[in-house]
């Protein structure tokens, strides 16, 4: 079964209901339909919380966090892999930390990294990018 790592960008797209949140809509109906693995590093699940506690306080965040818990998503915990091959990314690419662990865990799993996050274009060539808009 085909696997794809969701990042921040694109789950906060689909929370804010903006147009690239349509296509990460769809995924979470194949994923809840069994005909896809949605992915979620546990380091993106925190950017998200700590990003809406900034803007919306700490109901929002816990709210997303509800949220979260209620999609098909697998919550993937970083192990050393994840963790070496991000700083990889983070000490050759100019892209935030956070991000380096989402592109970490599309390489490490085979999965296609789901974004719109400009940050990852470095990345192109090396892991493959359903690019949102």
């Amino acid at each position: 079964m085909a696997a794809k790592v969701l990042d921040s960008w694109a789950l906060l797209a689909f929370f804010k209901d903006e147009p690239a949140g349509q296509v990460v809509e769809e995924l979470i109906h194949k994923a809840s339909a069994e005909e896809i693995r949605l992915l979620l590093s546990v380091v993106n699940w925190g950017e998200i919380y700590y990003g809406m506690w900034r803007t919306g306080g700490k109901e929002a965040a816990n709210s997303a966090a509800g949220d979260l818990a209620r999609l098909p998503l697998e919550l993937v915990d970083a192990d050393i892999h994840q963790a070496k091959q991000a700083a990889i990314y983070k000490a050759t690419n100019k892209m935030s930390y956070a991000d380096a662990f989402a592109a970490a865990l599309a390489k490490t799993k085979h999965a296609e990294l789901v974004t719109g996050d400009p940050e990852f274009k470095v990345l192109e060539k090396e892991i493959k990018i359903n690019w949102l808009e």
